[in-house]
């Protein structure tokens, strides 16, 4: 849980362009075949037109069709079989070579298909008109939203209700509302409206139920009560000094029979500089040197996600075999919710540098989200197996799509699932835990209590 969006939960959007080519440097042709025109992609409803040093994108529904982004070719200095294309504040998207030179794989899983030209749709772009806005917002959720049926929701009926409230002369403001209103029910953290021209935003939305911890939001819960709950779980259980890693994100600690404590708080943010792949790998070769490391609990249990790939690399840490940590399948069918693409299985892969491959528990609850999310699932194929304790997480696993409106406003939304190998998903009622154990009750926190840890630490203390 998101360019990027500051509402939890939300990963980085790739929004460039990189085209991997043949190893020849030129800027737009394989195998003789010119890259100039136009590559649908088979899902999320994106078409991206490529003349020269120019590359522009279009966001289409079956009714509708936006303008996105413009991007410029950089001029590689030295020769590389990719051509990367650059926008201000938008990181990248990978295409790779296809099977034949009029397709090519999008970000390594999605196939994109040369057309003839634009869309039909896209003949007039949509307008920007109170009712054009309004069409694009509610077809897109239409074709794209995955979780209607699990939210008990009739998205026809809300659209149809309020499709009368929008006027020639609705103003901005009466339409951000609306168009918020209709969301807003939905109690979903990957769901939101950025209206940036009026200073207006989609507040945090949680699942029914699971905001008992975050009682002022999030960033107060960020600064000031999420450091609070931690307090108690380190005045009854952490021995000596808690180290801290990649900006205070990843924390760790052991005891002195050997039961180590690593605390994730996010899945970003890492590295001054951006490289937060490499401060992990870092923090990780630091942690598990630790050769007195005899059994290891995760406590992800207020962690508001980030990048899934930085919990594929902790889950490598973990393992001596390979296995899949989940598969990922989009919405393909613009009227029927229950067609998906092919499946992109994405696997977990051992590690050759310093891990863990002994007992673990993960402390898991219901601010347990995103790639906090991916990362327990991710963990689900280990063996030994990971027990979890604590509460359902919040039921978020997609990257939010990010779309736009033809009045600059931008709204996002998930539109993929991520099965495991048994074909389980887990959106909306989030994972379950082998052990249930409420998140922080106030009872056990003004007792300064930790039963959540105190369990965990009882299962992987030394057998007698």
């Amino acid at each position: 849980m998101a360019t990027r969006s500051t509402r939890p939960g939300h990963r980085k959007h790739q929004m460039l362009l990189v085209v991997s080519l043949s190893m020849l440097p030129a800027a737009h042709s394989v195998a003789g075949q010119s890259l100039d025109g136009f590559w649908r992609s088979e899902r999320y409803g994106n078409v991206y037109e490529i003349h020269g040093t120019t590359l522009r994108a279009f966001e289409l529904t079956t009714r509708t069709c936006v303008a996105g982004f413009t991007a410029t070719r950089i001029a590689p200095s030295t020769p590389r079989p990719d051509e990367i294309f650059r926008t201000k504040g938008r990181d990248p998207i990978v295409v790779s070579a296809g099977k034949d030179a009029d397709s090519r794989l999008l970000n390594h899983t999605v196939q994109l298909n040369r057309l003839s030209g634009l869309p039909a749709v896209c003949s007039a772009v949509t307008p920007n008109t109170p009712f054009g806005n309004f069409e694009v917002f509610t077809r897109t959720f239409a074709e794209h939203y995955i979780s209607f049926g699990l939210r008990h929701v009739d998205w026809d009926k809300v659209v149809a209700a309020n499709r009368e409230k929008v006027k020639i002369l609705t103003t901005p403001s009466e339409l951000f509302e609306i168009l918020d209103s209709m969301i807003r029910p939905l109690g979903d953290l990957h769901t939101g409206i950025e209206a940036p021209q009026i200073k207006r935003e989609s507040k945090e939305r949680f699942r029914p139920g699971t905001d008992r911890v975050v009682k002022d939001g999030i960033d107060f819960f960020a600064s000031k009560t999420r450091p609070a709950l931690f307090a108690v779980t380190d005045s009854v259980w952490a021995h000596g000094r808690i180290r801290s890693f990649c900006k205070g994100h990843v924390q760790y600690t052991r005891s002195v029979d050997g039961t180590g404590y690593l605390r994730i708080l996010g899945f970003g943010d890492y590295a001054r500089f951006g490289d937060d792949a490499r401060a992990l790998e870092s923090a990780l070769d630091a942690i598990f040197e630790d050769s007195g490391l005899k059994a290891l609990v995760i406590d992800v249990r207020l962690s508001f996600g980030g990048d899934d790939g930085l919990g594929r690399i902790i889950a490598s840490r973990l393992t001596n075999r390979r296995y899949l940590a989940y598969s990922i399948q989009a919405r393909s069918d613009p009227t029927d919710t229950d067609k998906w693409s092919p499946a992109n299985s994405v696997y977990i892969d051992s590690s050759s540098r310093p891990g863990f491959r002994g007992p673990i528990v993960e402390l898991i609850g219901p601010i347990t989200m995103s790639a906090a999310e991916t990362f327990t699932q991710a963990l689900m194929g280990r063996i030994p197996p990971v027990t979890t304790i604590g509460e359902n997480t919040q039921g978020l696993f997609c990257d939010p799509l990010e779309r736009h409106l033809p009045n600059g406003w931008t709204f996002s939304l998930p539109n993929a699932i991520y099965r495991t190998a048994d074909g389980r998903a887990f959106d909306v009622q989030g994972i379950t835990p082998d052990i249930k154990i409420p998140l922080f009750a106030d009872e056990d926190v003004a007792a300064r209590e930790d039963p959540a840890m105190a369990m965990a630490v009882r299962l992987l203390s030394p057998r007698q």
